[in-house]
């Protein structure tokens, strides 16, 4: 069963096309979800959040959102240490819905798939791109309460695009220009074909 990455910079549109292999019957892994709920959920994230950041990480078992954002995210290196609490633990979550998975290949959708490293143990990498304006437009239409400095100062933490694409197998590009459904199906049959990996 192949293990296939699809990422893209916020505002690109992966979740969307996500979603489309999803209605094919492909089974998705959406690293960015499942994420936040062993964030909240698993006792050894609690634990080291609580010992670093202090008992407000969490109110009554839920994760204080606003407190964690003012403390990591607007620091690089917080938010690095961050991400190497939570990183390998949603990779060994990952590795286990794997187990569970039957199907011809099978997709791990993540924002931070180059950032984090985990792109490494995949076969294969789509990247779906998109013009950063529409991106940005896109973003603030879905989330309201963001600002634009809010998003560019996101952008700006994410690998360039032009990073991705270079190490991409397939790029999917976004821009509403074109018809996206002819193109994912074609995707579809290459990932269906195992003779297309050789």
């Amino acid at each position: 069963m192949w293990q296939i990455g699809i990422t893209g910079g916020i505002g690109s549109g992966k979740s969307t096309i996500a979603a489309f292999f999803k209605v094919l019957g492909i089974p998705v892994y959406d690293a960015d979800s499942r994420a936040k709920w062993l964030t909240e959920h698993h006792p050894n994230i609690q634990k080291i959040l609580i010992e670093w950041l202090g008992a407000s990480a969490f109110i009554e078992g839920k994760l204080n959102k606003q407190f964690i954002a003012e403390k990591v995210f607007a620091k690089p290196t917080e938010l690095q240490k961050l991400n190497q609490i939570i990183h390998p633990i949603v990779g060994e979550d990952f590795k286990h819905w794997v187990k569970e998975q039957q199907a011809p290949y099978i997709l791990k959708e993540a924002a931070l798939l180059f950032e984090s490293g985990s792109y490494k143990s995949l076969d294969k990498i789509i990247v779906v791109t998109a013009p950063e304006s529409e991106r940005i437009k896109r973003v603030l239409l879905r989330d309201p309460q963001r600002s634009e400095a809010q998003v560019k100062e996101i952008l700006q933490r994410q690998w360039p695009e032009a990073d991705k694409v270079e190490r991409a197998d397939w790029v999917i590009n976004n821009d509403n220009t074109t018809l996206l459904l002819p193109k994912l199906l074609n995707f579809h049959q290459i990932l269906l074909s195992s003779h297309s990996f050789s």
